[in-house]
C-alpha cells in the first residue's frame, strides 16, 4: 500500500478521534479549559514517541505517525485555545495550558520513546 494511502487512512481515524475527545471533555469538564486538545496532543505525542522508539518500519510510521498522530494532534488549536484563554483574562489557565502541553508533552514523548526502545 502506498505511503499516501496509509497517511489518508491514519488521518481518517485521527481527525474524528480528536473531535470526539474534544466533545467528550467539553461534556465532562465544561468549556473552561481545553482538556480535549491537551488530551489529543498528549496521546498523539505518546504514540509517536513509541513509534520512533521502536524504529518502526516506514509503513507503520506513515499510518500511525504521519496519518493518525498528524491528524490527532494539533498545534494550531493549542495556540488558539491558549490565546482565547488569555483574551478571556484566564492567564493562569493559559499558562497551565502552554507549560503543561510542552512539558508534559516532552515527558510523554521521552517516556514512550524509552518504552519503545525497551520493546526492540
Amino acid at each position: 500500500m502506498g505511503a499516501a494511502v496509509l497517511v489518508v487512512i491514519g488521518g481518517a481515524v485521527g481527525a474524528p478521534a480528536r473531535y470526539l475527545l474534544t466533545e467528550f471533555f467539553k461534556k465532562a469538564a465544561g468549556d473552561g479549559f481545553p482538556w480535549g486538545t491537551l488530551a489529543a496532543n498528549l496521546i498523539g505525542t505518546s504514540i509517536l514517541g513509541l513509534i520512533v522508539g521502536t524504529a518502526a518500519p516506514d509503513s507503520v510510521d506513515h499510518l500511525f505517525g504521519t496519518g493518525l498522530c498528524g491528524a490527532l494532534t494539533t498545534f494550531s488549536t493549542f495556540e488558539k485555545d491558549t490565546v482565547t484563554l488569555m483574551e478571556d483574562g484566564s492567564y493562569a489557565k493559559a499558562g497551565v495550558n502552554a507549560v503543561g502541553s510542552l512539558v508534559i508533552g516532552l515527558l510523554c514523548a521521552e517516556l514512550f520513546y524509552a518504552i519503545g526502545r525497551g520493546i526492540t
